[in-house]
């Protein structure tokens, strides 16, 4: 079994910033990519941006300049720093990672999911 945990969310003004975490825990052998979603109301969910396991990463235009997303393989936790955010990032953030099992069985897991909400 493999879980994924995220934290960091909250509330805050707008041009303020916030760090999520996520780390992920189990039957773990090995993670590819690793990425943050993002689902507003009413909106389908988005790719954020997502961290390959040799460090190379992709972004959203819409984030583009304001996040950045990286990841302490030894730890299994990838992170996504948010800076200048405004109020269209208000969503539900979710982690997903690309986990190789002991057994070998390979498949992409989700976290919980953790509200970020930019006042104006």
């Amino acid at each position: 079994q493999v879980q994924l945990v995220e934290s960091g969310g909250g509330l805050v003004q707008a041009g303020g910033s916030l760090r999520l975490s996520c780390a992920a825990s189990g039957s773990i052998f090995s993670i590819n990519d690793m990425g943050w979603y993002r689902q507003a109301p009413g909106k389908q969910r988005e790719l954020v941006a997502l961290i390959t396991s040799g460090g190379n990463t992709n972004y959203a235009d819409s984030v583009k300049g304001r996040f950045t997303i990286s990841r302490d393989n030894a730890e299994n936790t990838v992170y996504l720093q948010m800076n200048s955010l405004e109020p269209e990032d208000t969503a539900v953030y979710y982690c997903n990672a690309d986990v190789r099992r002991w057994s070998g069985a390979t498949r992409y897991y989700w976290g919980q999911g953790t509200q970020v909400t930019v006042s104006s």
